[in-house]
């Protein structure tokens, strides 16, 4: 008889709060909904894995920084930090709306939030400031594989390499997809690991939804070193949802019938 492995203390975490991502886009009518389901593992295990400290009102000096490039996967990074205790929970259900501290982009309305974004491919550039000017603690970032289609990005890469920023984490989330369809079709990034290796950056590949290899990954990165880290996390688009994955039609989602967010919680092994 073949053995289980057990799952991760993090995956309890993960499976609860894929619900509350998908409760957070149905009641919302309009939201990302792809991206943030690929991305969630990584947010996850930045905030749970006690690898980090960020800022938050209980600690509000000698913190590490962390930067959402991609706002639009606010949605995933908002039950995280909610999660987390950076504000109650009941803030969800007014996600967006036009009072809300919670935008649909990434935006320091939002209590535990360094950078407002929306404008792909700058959020790396702004990491690598901060890394500058803090060098006493870890500054990282994420970003998108379609973001890596902006020169910006790169400008960053060298940026780093430059300045030996050995304290800046580059966390891609590599799960092939853009709003308009496949990456590899629009503007393909061909050997991705390679070309940060040739930019003089660290690089490790991991699986983005494999916990035990984000932490193992984030724990290489924190290592001293002159070399900035990128961690190409490989992920599925819709990860949980069957009729989402690989579907980039769900880059954004409009008014989620009711029997589509049904299957979707069946998916999610959830009862309604």
């Amino acid at each position: 008889m073949r053995l289980l492995a057990p799952k991760h203390p993090l995956e309890t975490i993960s499976t609860s709060l894929r619900l509350d991502l998908l409760n957070l886009v149905y009641q919302a009518g309009e939201a990302h909904l792809g991206g943030p389901l690929s991305s969630l593992d990584l947010f996850i295990s930045l905030y749970f894995s006690k690898l980090f400290k960020f800022y938050s009102t209980k600690n509000k000096a000698n913190f590490d920084h962390f930067t959402l490039s991609a706002g639009h996967l606010a949605p995933a990074l908002y039950v995280v930090l909610a999660k987390a205790g950076y504000f109650p929970h009941s803030y969800l259900k007014n996600f967006a709306t036009l009072t809300s501290p919670l935008q649909a982009h990434a935006s320091t309305t939002a209590p535990g939030v360094e950078y407002s974004s929306g404008a792909l491919g700058q959020g790396l550039s702004f990491a690598a400031g901060l890394a500058l000017g803090d060098p006493g603690h870890y500054s990282l970032c994420l970003t998108t594989d379609g973001e890596h289609q902006e020169g910006q990005v790169w400008e960053a890469a060298m940026f780093a390499k430059k300045y030996q920023l050995g304290n800046l984490i580059n966390i891609v989330d590599h799960n092939h997809y853009q709003i308009d369809g496949a990456v590899e079709d629009i503007m393909p990034l061909g050997r991705l690991a390679a070309k940060y290796l040739k930019f003089g950056w660290s690089v490790i590949s991991i699986n983005g939804h494999n916990f035990t290899q984000i932490i193992k990954a984030l724990k290489k990165a924190k290592q001293k070193s002159h070399y900035p880290t990128c961690l190409i996390a490989n992920t599925i688009f819709g990860k949980g949802i069957s009729f989402i994955q690989h579907d980039y039609h769900y880059h954004d989602v409009k008014n989620l019938s009711e029997a589509l967010y049904s299957r979707a919680r069946q998916d999610l092994k959830i009862a309604k």
